[in-house]
């Protein structure tokens, strides 16, 4: 058992080598030692895609929705598409080997390569996730920013990959620093013609005259693996979820908010752009329980 666990794929992708059952999917390596060679396309150009994964008592959560999107981000970026089976062994293998925390994560990255090697790099890593209590129960501050895009955007213009988890996240750290120098924890990215779409690292859910909403998911955001349970949860609980467009004038009359991604779960939201806005701390401890009981 160790506090980081890393595994790298020996056979990343379907058509890396005959599919062979009975071989090694994967290679434990040490964390800290060198793996990765300068030239690889992740590397220099972002060019590659990635999950992160909750991780509870060494159970990997959502797994086969998060592979799902894995192969559909490398889809949208012509990656040679994931061996899925040898994914969700190393997957399960780095959980297993982690030294028991209840809460931690899996991170899975798939890359280009080497520029004309022809052959994809992958790997796996786990570590224990940070305490995210605060931001559970105290709740979070957020700012709006403009992102630069209509909402329309995926359809007008699909190489600009908005919907992939690629690994080009210099924008949305930009943004997080941007939030931090303005007091916020965390950025709610709006379009140019108004609508509300998602956060730096996270997906919106609104609570309005009782239902949950979240911005649709074709107008350029990630299909959230966290807020789909969230919606699981309200289905169970005989709650209205809806998928809609969302204007700043229906987030300020929203009842309460939440950002819900893997590792931080559901954070109320207090502030927005310096203004108070009600938590329901009811709701979110039902809806962080749920979550973190999840069995798959």
């Amino acid at each position: 058992m160790t506090d980081t666990v890393l595994a790298v794929l020996n056979q990343p992708s379907r058509d890396a080598a005959p599919h062979d059952p009975s071989a090694d999917a994967f290679t434990f390596a040490a964390p800290l030692e060198e793996h990765l060679q300068v030239q690889d396309l992740g590397i220099i150009r972002g060019d590659g895609v990635f999950e992160t994964i909750t991780v509870v008592d060494g159970r990997p959560q959502a797994l086969e929705p998060h592979l799902a999107r894995f192969e559909r981000s490398a889809r949208m970026l012509d990656l040679p598409l994931p061996d899925l089976d040898a994914w969700r062994r190393a997957i399960e293998a780095v959980c297993a080997e982690l030294d028991p925390v209840h809460e931690a994560f899996a991170k899975t990255v798939l890359t280009r390569g080497v520029e004309g090697s022809g052959r994809p790099t992958g790997w796996v890593y786990a570590a224990a996730s940070p305490d995210s209590t605060a931001d559970r129960t105290e709740g979070i501050a957020v700012v709006t920013l403009d992102r630069g895009y209509r909402h329309d955007v995926e359809r007008t213009s699909p190489w600009l990959l908005q919907g992939a988890k690629t690994l080009s996240y210099a924008v949305n750290m930009a943004a997080l620093r941007e939030a931090a120098r303005r007091g916020a924890d965390d950025a709610l990215f709006v379009s140019t013609d108004g609508y509300v779409l998602e956060g730096t690292r996270a997906n919106l859910i609104m609570s309005v005259g009782g239902r949950l909403v979240t911005p649709r998911t074709d107008i350029g955001i990630l299909a959230g693996t966290t807020q789909a349970d969230v919606f699981r949860f309200a289905e169970q609980a005989g709650i209205e979820t809806a998928y809609e467009l969302v204007t700043m004038d229906d987030l300020r009359a929203a009842d309460a908010l939440w950002l819900v991604s893997s590792v931080r779960q559901a954070a109320p939201i207090r502030l927005v752009n310096g203004d108070e806005v009600p938590v329901d701390a009811e709701l979110t401890t039902r809806i962080n329980d749920f979550l973190l009981a999840r069995e798959s």
